[in-house]
């Protein structure tokens, strides 16, 4: 299987970024990490091998970048506000500097932004925003709501940035047209504490007609066996 090691300055970041591509065709994922993850975790705890096969035949090409929670959402020592404008600075270097890396290397296809946990509320906040960009969305045990990473503040970076509170409000016919072509995935362990957040944000994508999939795996919990398994059948040959 084709293995890349990518690192360079990201203008957008103003400091170097790393990330992994694996494959060397097929359809393109944005694979995104856990909380305070890195680009080699999904690596390290499975997801890339449970889905080899399918990388080696030329059915995907996944790129795994690094995440800046540590410097946004994690980041404590400052304001929220300012935990929101870097993470807006990250994903502007996803859409612009890792996005035309990933397409470039790929032979067309829908493009799926995926992610376990943290990764799996990136997915969506990010997702949702650019449904002109990200073509099919796949949250393994995400959690959607935002208030407990942001001490109680808000501002519009806040509401724009947390789905829930946003989506209820969208009555622009072209925005909701958009986010009807795009295919979304829900997946969560019966017994992960993620659960009531996934039902919660399909009764809302239910409630503006956006179809989805809700998959509540029966016995599952919020881990990496569980996750290897779901991203098994969620990026099928």
């Amino acid at each position: 299987m084709n293995r890349e090691y990518h690192r360079w300055h990201s203008e957008r970041l103003h400091r170097d970024m790393e990330l992994l591509l694996f494959g060397h065709s097929g359809e393109p994922v944005l694979l995104l990490p856990t909380s305070r993850g890195r680009f080699y975790q999904a690596e390290d705890f499975g997801l890339i091998g449970a889905i080899a096969d399918r990388i080696q035949s030329g059915r995907y090409v996944v790129v795994c970048p690094d995440s800046v929670d540590e410097e946004s959402w994690f980041n404590k020592s400052i304001h929220p506000h300012d935990r929101i404008a870097r993470h807006q600075e990250w994903e502007a270097y996803l859409l612009n500097e890792v996005v035309p890396l990933l397409l470039s290397r790929s032979t067309g296809g829908r493009l799926t932004l995926a992610g376990c946990s943290f990764g799996g509320f990136h997915t969506y906040n990010v997702g949702l925003r650019h449904p002109d960009v990200f073509r099919r969305l796949i949250s393994m045990g995400g959690k959607f709501e935002t208030d407990e990473f942001l001490d109680g503040h808000h501002d519009p970076d806040v509401y724009y940035h947390s789905a829930t509170q946003w989506l209820p409000n969208v009555t622009d016919g072209n925005q909701l047209s958009a986010l009807q072509r795009v295919e979304m995935v829900l997946a969560v362990g019966e017994h992960d504490f993620c659960r009531g957040s996934n039902e919660h944000l399909s009764s809302l994508l239910w409630k503006k007609d956006l179809a989805h999939q809700l998959a509540i795996w029966q016995g599952g919990n919020h881990d990496w066996p569980v996750w290897r398994e779901m991203i098994q059948q969620y990026l099928p040959w």
